[in-house]
């Protein structure tokens, strides 16, 4: 059972940054694809950016631009780099691991075997 937990989620006003941090329990190397979802109030999550271990990328296309996913095998950390944020960029964000996926479906839900608790992000205007 691989273990996320995330973190670096806080309050920051319209066009600012934030760093986003999900450590595995797992070997990250080992790990096919990750991503990172978001849900906010009312709406059903949604992929924002999937990582395939070869090194692809697939980016919602809010995300296009905006934000980048990276990880760290040293540390078996995913992080979500988010710049320009927007008022809609509120919403619950959640890591998720996947033992193998498509790159097409890198940022579909069932493609994804194991998920963190989700770490808050609001941005106010």
């Amino acid at each position: 059972q691989v273990q996320l937990v995330e973190s670096g989620g806080g309050s920051v006003e319209a066009g600012g940054s934030l760093r986003l941090s999900c450590v595995s329990s797992e070997v990250i190397a080992s790990t096919k694809c990750m991503a990172w979802f978001r849900q906010a109030p009312g709406k059903e999550r949604e992929g924002v950016v999937g990582l395939r271990n070869n090194g692809w990328t697939r980016h919602a296309d809010s995300a296009e631009g905006r934000f980048t996913i990276f990880q760290d095998n040293a540390t078996n950390t995913l992080y979500l780099q988010m710049s320009r944020l927007k008022v809609e960029d509120t919403a619950m964000y959640y890591c998720a691991a996947a033992r193998d996926c498509k790159w097409w479906n890198l940022l579909k839900i069932d493609e994804y075997d194991y998920w963190g608790q989700g770490t808050q992000v609001t941005v106010s205007s």
